[in-house]
C-alpha cells in the first residue's frame, strides 16, 4: 500500500490499547490507512516521531469561541491555541442573546451567520452545540439536525434568574428572548421534549443526539451571593466559590435528571461538574434513573487548580474553581471511571474585558478563561502522577466525546479514521507562562504551574498544524456537519 505520509517511531495510544504500542502510522488522503511495526515508506513523506506518545487528536467538547471577542477573530486565534495543545476538534457552545453575535431571533437566520463568520479561519476542525433559548428555537431543532448537522444542544440552568457573572434582575435583555416568554424550568422541560421528539424523528441518529446542562441553581446562588457580600469576610476566588455553593450544582443536577426522566429523554450530559456534591448528585441520579444514559464532564481547570493555587481572579469561571478537597474528590471519581470526558471550557477573555474596577472585586470580573493549550499536557502530567493510564487519557480526551457527539471519523488512531494526532513528549518539564500561549488572552490561571509533559506536534487529517511547538500552515480546519463520515 502506498502512503502519503508515514509517521514512524511513535508509541500509539488508543482507547482500546491497554498499553501504548510502537507502531508506524500510514496516512493516505487525510485518513489513517494502516498501522504496523514497519510500514513501507517508499514514495511517502516520512515523519520521525522521536519516540513520543501519539495520542488521538483531542476532541475538546466544551469551548466558547466568540463569547468575548468577535467570532471570526476567536476562530482564527483561539484555534491556534487548540493546535498548540493537541486539540484537533473543538466543539463550541453558541446561543442567541448578549455576547457571541449579540443577536436574538431564529436560528435559521442566526446560525448561517455563525458559519459564515467562522468559515476558512480555523486551524482545527470544529462544530457547535446550540442552546434553544426560545419556543421558536425548540421548533427549529429538527432542521438544525437535518440541514446543519447539529446534534447536540445545551441548557444554561441559571440564566433565568442569575446573570452570567453575578446576580441580575433584567434577564430578558440579556437573553433577548421574545416578549412574554420565560427561560425557566418549564422551558427546560419543553426543550427536552423537543429534543426527544427529534430523536424519534431521526431514529438512525438518535444515539448521537443529546442535551448538555450547565447545572447551577439561580435562587441558591442569588441568596448566597448576598450573604457573602454582606458578611464581607471572604474575598477573591474563595468568595466566588462560596457565592455559588456546591449544593447549588447538586440541586440543579437532580432537577435536570428528573426532567429527563419525565420527558423520556435518555441522553443527558452533565457539564463541568466542579465539586464533590455535584458528582455525588450525578451518581445518585444515575442509580435513580438507570434508563438514562448520563455522561459526566469535568474541566482541566477544576482538576488542576483550586482557590488557593489558581493565579488570581483570572480564574473566575462558572461553576467556580473550588477548594482543594473538591479537586481531590474529582480525581477520586475520575480514577474510579465515574467521569466520562475532560474538556477545557476555553473562553478567551482578554485582560481589558476580564477585570472590573476595582480590579480585585471578583463580582465585577467576567467569567471564563482559556485553557485548551494545557488540556492534554496537564492531564498527562497530573494523571501520570496519580496512576491514570494512557489508555484512559485517550478515552477521556478523544474517544468518549467523539462517540457521544456524532464524530464518527474522530477519536482514534485506526484505519478509516481522520489522521488527527497529537505527539506528546512525556519527559520534558516546563513552566506555564501566558506569554508563551497562542491564545490572545494575556494571563492564565495556570501561570507558574510546572508540567511534565508537552505537546510538540499536532496533525489535522494528516497535515502538520503544529511542528516542534510552533503553529504552522494555513487555516485548514473544517466545520463538521454531524454525524461525520455519514
Amino acid at each position: 500500500m502506498a502512503f502519503d505520509t508515514v509517521l514512524t517511531n511513535v508509541l500509539v495510544v488508543g482507547h482500546d490499547r491497554p498499553e501504548p504500542e510502537r507502531l508506524d502510522i500510514g496516512i493516505t488522503g487525510g485518513r489513517v490507512t494502516a498501522l504496523g511495526p514497519a510500514l513501507d515508506t517508499e514514495g511517502a513523506t516520512v515523519v520521525d516521531g522521536g519516540g513520543k506518545y501519539a495520542f488521538p487528536g483531542v476532541v475538546d467538547a466544551h469551548q466558547h469561541w466568540g463569547i468575548y471577542n468577535p467570532l471570526a477573530t476567536d476562530t482564527e486565534v483561539e484555534s491556534r491555541a487548540c493546535a498548540q495543545g493537541g486539540v484537533t476538534t473543538a466543539l463550541n457552545y453558541m446561543r442567541t442573546g448578549q455576547y457571541y453575535l449579540n443577536k436574538g431571533g431564529p436560528y435559521q437566520d442566526f446560525f448561517p451567520e455563525v458559519l459564515a463568520a467562522s468559515a476558512d479561519r480555523a486551524h482545527v476542525d470544529y462544530a457547535f452545540h446550540l442552546a434553544p433559548m426560545s419556543k421558536e428555537h425548540i421548533g427549529e431543532i429538527p432542521r438544525l439536525i437535518s440541514e446543519f448537522g447539529v446534534t447536540s444542544f445545551k441548557i444554561f440552568m441559571f440564566y433565568g434568574g442569575h446573570g452570567l457573572h453575578g446576580s441580575s434582575a433584567d434577564q430578558s435583555s440579556f437573553l433577548m428572548t421574545p416578549e412574554g416568554e420565560r427561560y425557566d424550568y418549564a422551558h427546560f422541560e419543553f426543550v427536552m421534549r423537543g429534543i426527544q421528539a427529534a430523536r424519534e424523528q431521526f431514529p438512525e441518529l438518535a444515539e448521537e443526539i443529546s442535551l448538555g446542562l450547565h447545572c447551577e441553581t439561580a435562587e441558591i446562588m442569588t441568596a448566597y451571593q448576598k450573604i457573602v457580600e454582606e458578611e464581607g469576610t471572604l474575598t477573591g476566588l474563595h468568595a466566588y466559590s462560596a457565592s455559588r455553593p456546591p449544593h447549588s450544582e447538586g440541586l440543579a443536577v437532580s432537577i435536570a435528571s428528573y426532567l429527563a426522566h419525565e420527558t423520556g429523554l435518555p441522553k443527558i450530559n452533565l457539564l463541568h461538574l466542579s465539586s464533590a456534591k455535584a458528582v455525588d448528585a450525578a451518581l445518585r441520579m444515575a442509580k435513580a434513573f438507570p434508563h438514562i444514559d448520563f455522561r459526566r464532564e469535568v474541566t482541566i481547570g477544576h482538576l488542576l487548580a483550586d482557590v488557593d493555587t489558581a493565579q488570581g481572579l483570572g480564574a473566575k469561571v462558572n461553576p467556580p474553581i473550588r477548594p482543594r478537597e473538591d479537586v481531590e474528590a474529582l480525581w477520586t471519581h475520575l480514577l474510579a471511571g465515574e467521569l466520562d470526558w475532560v474538556v477545557s471550557d476555553h473562553a478567551c477573555c482578554k485582560d481589558e474585558t476580564k477585570f472590573g474596577d476595582p480590579r480585585d472585586d471578583v463580582f465585577l470580573a467576567k467569567s471564563g478563561f482559556g485553557g485548551a493549550e494545557y488540556l492534554l499536557a496537564g492531564l498527562v502530567t497530573e494523571g501520570s502522577r496519580r496512576g491514570l493510564s494512557m489508555q484512559r487519557i485517550a478515552q477521556l480526551t478523544s474517544w468518549n466525546p467523539a462517540t457521544r457527539f456524532g464524530l464518527r471519523t474522530k477519536g482514534a488512531i485506526a484505519p478509516g479514521f481522520d489522521a488527527d494526532i497529537a505527539l506528546v513528549d512525556p519527559e520534558v518539564t516546563w513552566t506555564v507562562r501566558a506569554a508563551d500561549s497562542e491564545s490572545a488572552q494575556e494571563y492564565t490561571p495556570f501561570e507558574g504551574f510546572e508540567l511534565t509533559a508537552a505537546v510538540t506536534d499536532t496533525f489535522l487529517r494528516g497535515e502538520r498544524v503544529l511542528a516542534d511547538g510552533k503553529v504552522v500552515g494555513a487555516q485548514s480546519g473544517r466545520y463538521l456537519h454531524r454525524p461525520t463520515g455519514r
